[in-house]
């Protein structure tokens, strides 16, 4: 009796004085099936996705992982505040995990919330390398629920991604199974005059741009959980039950736009931060966030969760149930979204082909990050491209297009001005500096930038420990960039003051301008990217050093053994 009282008193305190948890991950070669075609992949304990890691806020954690590949691997905890040694980029934190060897991660948990972990090494993270990760919180959390669920979303090709970046070199729309029709043509016509109609045709030719570039991978299968929509994930539940569902979006390229029809959701969380509870029927989740949802089903019935693509072209689809093998409607697919030019801010009878901003290939010039005066960059005036001002304003505004769509049968779209934080994370105070990053690319080259130059070419981003830094996105492309900052918090500016949401990745749309601020308080090397694996791949990415600080000199010296082009 008194062995039973002393390992329970020990069992009590071992939380508290942070004893540290162990886990082992092995990299494996794997098979993928979609229930509507079997690949090879790569995954985490002999499965895709990996398994779920539960941490515990306050404690240390070591997590040995054995790579059982014929090639290097990573692994990068996405959102975890860590030590940059710890953080899993090739090249940038560490020279990564050789074939047959472990090695092992060691970091304290400082924060709680819904994250993932993903490869970082070439294009491991698409063929299935991810996971997900539950920390909970030292506090009680303020809301409730009963039972919870991870709802990890992916897009899978059957094609390889090496492949698929190779066809994209080549054609960039190859996937782009959504073209604009001749019968388009003739219904815009008659709807918006024969005259409009080609002359807006003609503008879009102009910039070697196509409305119908909303999405560059089409094809794909949608999948939550590893399992398809013939496989049908099911998640059980009592009527009257409040279920936590803790979405994350895995997908190599895939914007999703998520309802239960029959359930509203209550939005709780957003990259794992706390948020003030808001009401929606649908939301948008871009390529790596994470939204936490409550939702409370109370009659014995199924619910379908359907995730949308953005472009319209494909879906995952799971269900709520009392019981397996229930099953509720699946909704059909929405008309496809078109860019517009309110869209594009205004940048019509530019040649974007030809533009040394957009045509980063002919550039040599390096970043200068600050303070730079881009409206006289080599003859490009960025002032006539009239983007909108998103700040504090919001990302996801409805600016006239279908790319935005409101909720199905008009309900509540999540919007990021909806977004407030639960408590202030920083106390508010004004940034030292602000630093323009305009998202560049050129889609008949694919190839991808910032400020017009690829990664393997451009300077470090360098930061100040001690400081705060507000960034100023300005995407020029038809694209939306989810962009993640490793290491650090990123506060989004919706507006809200000390209330903005802090998160770990931004979507910036087409045409619009994205601000948002970043408490350096992390010392070390760091990587910011565009999180869509193509875009990453093809040059939107950057390295950050932060100098000074309690790492500085560590920082220093990981730095000069590092290189530009390391495997990220």
């Amino acid at each position: 009796m008194k062995k039973f009282l002393i390992a329970s008193t020990l069992g009590l305190l071992l939380p508290a004085i942070g004893v540290a948890a162990e886990y082992n991950l092995t990299v494996d070669r794997v098979k993928i099936d979609t229930g509507e075609f079997v690949k090879e992949g790569v995954g985490y304990n002999g499965k895709s996705p990996g398994p779920t890691l539960r941490f515990k806020e306050g404690e240390e954690v070591s997590i040995n992982v054995t790579n059982n590949l014929d090639e290097t691997t990573s692994i990068h905890w996405h959102g975890l505040i860590l030590p940059f040694e710890q953080d899993g980029v090739p090249g940038i934190s560490f020279p990564g995990i050789k074939p047959g060897e472990t090695f092992t991660y060691k970091f304290p948990i400082t924060q709680s919330g819904t994250y993932w972990f993903h490869s970082h090494s070439g294009f491991q993270e698409p063929e299935g390398a991810f996971g997900s990760i539950i920390i909970e919180p030292e506090e009680r959390e303020p809301f409730r629920y009963d039972r919870e669920y991870v709802v990890q979303l992916t897009d899978k090709h059957p094609h390889s991604s090496e492949r698929v970046m190779r066809n994209l070199k080549v054609t960039p729309d190859y996937y782009n199974r959504k073209q604009q029709t001749v019968g388009e043509f003739f219904s815009d016509a008659s709807e918006n005059g024969l005259m409009n109609t080609v002359k807006d045709r003609l503008a879009w030719g102009d910039m070697r741009m196509m409305q119908a570039d909303v999405e560059d991978l089409q094809g794909f299968t949608g999948m939550i959980n590893g399992k398809g929509p013939k496989q049908n994930w099911t998640g059980i539940f009592e009527p009257g039950e409040r279920v936590r569902l803790r979405f994350i979006n895995s997908s190599a390229m895939t914007y999703f736009d998520i309802r239960i029809p029959g359930l509203e959701m209550t939005v709780v969380q957003a990259d794992g931060n706390n948020v003030q509870p808001v009401n929606v029927d649908e939301f948008r989740i871009g390529v790596a966030e994470t939204y936490d949802v409550i939702v409370r089903p109370k009659e014995e019935q199924a619910y379908t969760i359907f995730a949308e693509s953005m472009g319209r072209s494909g879906y995952a689809r799971a269900t709520l149930a009392t019981e397996e093998g229930m099953e509720a409607a699946v909704p059909e697919l929405r008309e496809p979204a078109r860019l517009t030019m309110a869209d594009m801010g205004g940048m019509s009878g530019m040649d974007h082909g030809d533009m040394p901003g957009m045509d980063h290939d002919d550039m040599a010039e390096k970043d200068e990050m600050a303070g730079m005066d881009h409206s006289n960059m080599a003859n490009m005036d960025h002032g006539s491209m009239a983007m909108p001002e998103s700040g504090p304003s919001d990302p996801f505004y409805a600016n006239g297009s279908g790319l935005v769509p409101t909720a199905a049968n008009g309900g509540k779209f999540l919007s990021y001005a909806d977004l407030k934080a639960q408590k202030p994370l920083y106390e508010e105070r004004e940034p030292a500096r602000e630093i323009e990053l305009r998202l560049t690319g050129n889609m008949e080259r694919y190839t991808w930038s910032i400020n017009g130059v690829k990664y393997e070419d451009a300077d470090p981003i360098r930061l100040k420990y001690g400081e705060r830094v507000r960034f100023k996105f300005v995407n020029e492309t038809m694209m939306t960039h989810p962009m993640h900052l490793h290491g650090m918090w990123s506060i989004l500016d919706v507006g809200a003051g000390q209330w903005n949401p802090v998160k770990h990745t931004v979507s910036v749309q087409p045409g619009t301008t994205v601000y948002m601020e970043t408490e350096v308080d992390a010392s070390g090397q760091w990587a910011f990217h565009c999180h869509l694996t193509y875009h990453m791949a093809a040059g939107m990415f950057r390295k950050v050093i932060v100098e000074g600080g309690p790492e500085s000199t560590q920082a220093a010296s990981s730095e000069q053994s590092s290189n530009a082009g390391g495997d990220v």
